[in-house]
């Protein structure tokens, strides 16, 4: 059992790459991370000088861009899924009220 006061093992935490194999890096990675960022998306950088209407929607376009869209298979399955689970909790509520229903007609009865 862990005495109380005493601090157990510091564990190190380290950022892995798929490329990063050697821990040579570590300490370059600990600087970078530590350093506030700023994060900016092309979409920022080309429509973010210009105001106004105009701006937004540039802004917008450029970020339709970066989406990674679904195929036409897996929008199919996921409309699928989505209506599936909502048939199963419209069965589940009609049941749940026809459920309470008889039961408070017993009780009022």
């Amino acid at each position: 059992m862990a005495q109380k006061g005493k601090a157990s093992s510091k564990t190190t935490v380290r950022r892995i790459k798929a490329t990063d194999d050697a821990p040579k890096k570590e300490k370059a990675v600990a600087k970078k991370f530590n350093k506030p960022t700023k994060i900016t998306t092309k979409a920022s950088k080309k429509s973010g000088e210009k105001g106004g209407l105009i701006g937004y929607f540039k802004g917008a376009w450029e970020e339709l861009k970066l989406v990674r869209w679904p195929t036409r298979s897996a929008a199919w399955a996921m409309t699928a899924a989505v209506l599936i689970f909502t048939f199963a909790f419209v069965v589940l509520i009609l049941l749940l009220d026809a459920a309470f229903n008889w039961g408070f007609n017993q009780i009022l009865k």
